[in-house]
């Protein structure tokens, strides 16, 4: 590979020089100065929120930075292992200067992930939905699977996930899953998991041992700032109480804590029942009703399908995404941007996503520049 790496070193530098433009890097490091100024103020915290948001700004812009000049040193570094190595034939040096050029192709892709988050909401919190759509029992099963697949995928990312309501099944698995997932652009990596997920195996519940084609449904949905207003009318309301059938424990569980909120101008039902409050789960499920309702006034304003949710479709065949095979052969691919694994292992089982996200947001950015 050593060989190839002048090559390497050229590709990099073009990529970088792209990040850099789509990133605005000096146009960042200029609100940096300004943001810094500001800081200083001596009156800067009497407005503890503004306070706190021109500091969120702040450390957003500052990583940005130091992400692109990490990248150009770690660039400068491999190319001088690389001349020191190729003179004096050292095979360490040539070995390090291809760790770092591998190195320095991971930190690219994430920093172009970061550039492609055009939108303020991208670099917030997700809520994310999991519901089982055709295949019956299995369906459930498939539900918890993908759940189970996505909290591992966030702890690979050092996101913080908040299980907002687990309804378990009527045998196996999950009815639903909704959960709350925290960290730097999690809506913008996650919003690439929109759609219908296919599951084809043998089914573990058949005593035959057939082959079972199944599908679930992931919605996932940003979490609102306080400063975007969404009018809700508290007479469109209608607020149920009712036991919670989670594990969420004794307290939980004997108790009307869990609510169901239906706004009834749009049919959107919401529930929540994992907090051992009714206020909290109140809270929670009227942030997700703000999130729905939010998506649909983009969508009529634009008077077209909403773009943070993509088309509807049902939860079945011909609306899939990404196809998950365990029989006959193991094969996981996205049917969008033909970004494909065998080891379906490391995607099921330890949450190894980044592949099939990165490789969504690369196609989806073609397909814009391509319209």
């Amino acid at each position: 590979m050593a060989d190839a790496l002048p090559q390497g070193f050229e590709s990099l530098d073009a990529r970088l020089g792209e990040v850099e433009g789509y990133l605005h890097l000096e146009e960042k490091r200029r609100v940096i100065e300004e943001l810094e100024g500001l800081s200083a103020r001596p009156d800067f915290w009497n407005d503890a929120d503004a306070a706190r948001a021109t500091m969120e700004r702040l450390a957003a812009a500052r990583d940005d930075v130091r992400g692109i000049d990490d990248a150009r040193a770690k660039l400068e570094d491999a190319k001088a292992a690389f001349e020191l190595g190729e003179e004096t034939g050292d095979e360490d040096l040539l070995a390090e200067a291809v760790s770092l050029v591998e190195s320095l192709e991971s930190d690219l892709s994430e920093l172009e992930l970061s550039s492609w988050f055009t939108d303020d909401l991208d670099h917030g919190d997700a809520i994310v939905t999991v519901t089982p759509g055709q295949g019956g029992l299995e369906a459930q099963d498939w539900c918890e699977m993908l759940f189970r697949m996505y909290q591992r995928y966030c702890d690979r990312r050092g996101w913080k996930v908040t299980v907002n309501d687990a309804e378990p099944g009527e045998v196996i698995g999950l009815d639903r899953a909704t959960f709350t997932v925290s960290g730097r652009n999690a809506y913008g990596m996650l919003r690439a998991e929109q759609g219908v997920h296919r599951l084809v195996r043998i089914s573990p519940t058949d005593a035959k041992k057939r082959r079972q084609t199944t599908f679930a449904g992931v919605e996932v949905l940003p979490v609102l700032p306080d400063d975007v207003e969404v009018e809700i009318d508290p007479n469109d309301l209608r607020v149920d109480v009712y036991h919670a059938s989670g594990h969420g424990g004794q307290g939980v569980n004997t108790t009307d804590s869990a609510v169901r909120i239906t706004h009834l101008p749009t049919g959107i039902v919401v529930t929540c029942q994992n907090e051992r409050s009714q206020l909290q789960n109140k809270a929670f499920a009227m942030n997700v009703l703000r999130s729905r309702l939010y998506e649909m006034e983009l969508a009529r304003r634009a008077e077209e399908l909403d773009d943070l949710r993509g088309p509807k479709r049902d939860i079945g065949f011909g609306n899939q995404i990404r196809s998950y095979v365990l029989y006959p052969y193991q094969l996981v691919k996205d049917l969008r941007t033909g970004v494909e694994t065998s080891n379906v292992d490391s995607v099921l089982k330890d949450g190894d996503l980044d592949r099939f996200v990165i490789g969504y947001h690369r196609w989806s950015v073609g397909e814009e520049q391509a319209l």
